[in-house]
C-alpha cells in the first residue's frame, strides 16, 4: 500500500524557496559501492560542459520562481477542482492527487484495480471539470489503429481522399480496458502519448494542448486481455492501484446513491478552462527543486539499474530491468505538480519519496521468480529508498 502523500505547507503559506548552495554537494551515497554519479551542481556547470541553447523570450520568465500570487491564484483553481471532482466522487483521495499531478505534469495515467472502483468515473469526472475536449475509448480485441488515430476516407464526390481524425484527437483521452486491445492497436498510441502527434497516410497531425491520456485495465481477468509492452508503460507518468473504499466512504456511497445524489448520467459542470489548466502547468514547471533534490533522483534512478550493491544478491535477482531516464523526468515533474499541490514553491525530499511507488512500480520489471514467489515490486521499491539517504 502506497505512503499518504506528503502534505507538505497548506496552501497559501509559502515558504522562501531555499537558495542555491554555493559549492558542488556531495552526492548521496549509498551503503556500498560504486556510488551513483552525482548531477551538476549548478546550472553554471552544466551549461560549462555543453553549447548554451539560443535564447528564447520565454527563456528568463520560466526561471523565475513563481510568487506568493502566482501560487494562491494556483492553490484557488485546484479548490475549485477538487470540489468539483468531490461533489460525483466519494473517497479516493489519493486518486484524485493523482489525477491532479498527471494533469498538471503534463504526463499520462495508468489506473488499475478490480471491477467496480470507479476507474472510470473518476477519469470522465477530471475531464467534466475542465472546460475542453473529451473522447473515451471502450479497447476490445478487434480495435484497429485507425480507429484510434484516424484514416483517410476515399470521396467519391471529389475522387479524393480525405483525412478523418480519430478519437486520440481530444484533450482528454480516456482508454477504457486498455489490456483488451491487442499489440498492434496499443503501439498506435506510442507515437501519440510521447510526440503528441499522429501520423496519417504520411501526414502529421500534431494533438490539441494540453493533451492527458489516461487508461484503465483491469488486472484479474486474463481472458481476452494483452499485456502492455514495456516501451507503452514507460510512457505513462504514473501508475496508480486504486483500493477498495473504506467502510465509511462505501457508507456514504450507499446514501447518495438513495438520495439521488450519485446518479451515473448526471456529468459535473466545468469549473476550469484550458487556460486554468495551461496556468497550472506553467507555475508548476518554475517550481524549485533543489541540485540535493536532482541528485537524490539520480542515485535512486542508479541504484535501481545496479541493485546488488546496495540491497544484496538475493533480493537484486528479482529486478529484470531497473528503471529508464523518464523515471527521473516524471520524478522532477510529479514531484513540482506535487509540491504545487501542498501550496509550495518548492520540492523536499518528502515528495519524491511518496512518489515512489506511483513513478516506479510500473518501471522496475521483476523476473518471473520474483512473481512465483508473490514478490511485489512496492516491497522492492521500498528497499531501494532505504538504501539511498535522504537528502
Amino acid at each position: 500500500m502506497n505512503e499518504p502523500y506528503a502534505s507538505g505547507s497548506p496552501a497559501g503559506s509559502t515558504p522562501p524557496p531555499p537558495p542555491a548552495p554555493s559549492a558542488s554537494p556531495a552526492p548521496p551515497a549509498p551503503p556500498a559501492p560504486p556510488a551513483p554519479p552525482a548531477a551538476p551542481a549548478t546550472r553554471a556547470e552544466a551549461s560549462a560542459a555543453q553549447p548554451a541553447p539560443p535564447a528564447s523570450p520565454s527563456a528568463s520568465t520560466r526561471s523565475e520562481a513563481p510568487s506568493d500570487a502566482e501560487l494562491r491564484r494556483a492553490g484557488a483553481v485546484l479548490k475549485t477542482v477538487s470540489d468539483a471532482y468531490s461533489a460525483k466522487m466519494v473517497g479516493q483521495e489519493r486518486l484524485r492527487t493523482s489525477l491532479l499531478i498527471s494533469l498538471i505534469a503534463g504526463g499520462h495515467i495508468l489506473l488499475e484495480s478490480v471491477p467496480g472502483l470507479a476507474k472510470t468515473t473518476a477519469a470522465s469526472t477530471l475531464a467534466d471539470t475542465v472546460k475542453a475536449r473529451f473522447k473515451r475509448i471502450q479497447c476490445t480485441p478487434d480495435l484497429l489503429p485507425s480507429d484510434i488515430t484516424g484514416n483517410q476516407i476515399y470521396d467519391a464526390a471529389t475522387g479524393s481522399f480525405r483525412t478523418v481524425l480519430g478519437p486520440v484527437h481530444a484533450n482528454f483521452v480516456l482508454l477504457d480496458e486498455i489490456n483488451r486491445s491487442s499489440a498492434k492497436t496499443q503501439s498506435a498510441m506510442l507515437e501519440a502519448m510521447q510526440e503528441h502527434q499522429t501520423t496519417i497516410g504520411g501526414e502529421i497531425h500534431p494533438l490539441p494542448k494540453p493533451f492527458l491520456v489516461i487508461a484503465t485495465q483491469n488486472p484479474i481477468e486474463q481472458e481476452g486481455t494483452y499485456e502492455l509492452p514495456e516501451a507503452q508503460m514507460d510512457r505513462f507518468l504514473l501508475k496508480e492501484i486504486v483500493e477498495y473504499p473504506s467502510p465509511a466512504d462505501e457508507f456514504e456511497i450507499l446514501g447518495r446513491i438513495d438520495s439521488g445524489v450519485l446518479d451515473p448520467e448526471r456529468h459535473v459542470e466545468s469549473a476550469i478552462s484550458l487556460d486554468d489548466v495551461r496556468m497550472l502547468q506553467d507555475v508548476a514547471a518554475r517550481i524549485y527543486v533543489d541540485p540535493a533534490i536532482r541528485n537524490y533522483i539520480v542515485s535512486i534512478a542508479y541504484v535501481t539499474r545496479n541493485p546488488a550493491p546496495y540491497i544484496g544478491e538475493e533480493r537484486a535477482r528479482y529486478i529484470k530491468y531497473g528503471a529508464s531516464p523518464r523515471a527521473s523526468i516524471a520524478f522532477l515533474q510529479a514531484a513540482r505538480a506535487l509540491a504545487l499541490i501542498n501550496g509550495r514553491g518548492h520540492v523536499l525530499p518528502e515528495d519524491i519519496r511518496s512518489l515512489r511507488h506511483l513513478v516506479l512500480r510500473h518501471r522496475v520489471l521483476l523476473t518471473f521468480e520474483a512473481d512465483a514467489e508473490g514478490i511485489r515490486s512496492e516491497e522492492i521499491i521500498d528497499q531501494i529508498f532505504g538504501a539511498v539517504p535522504t537528502p
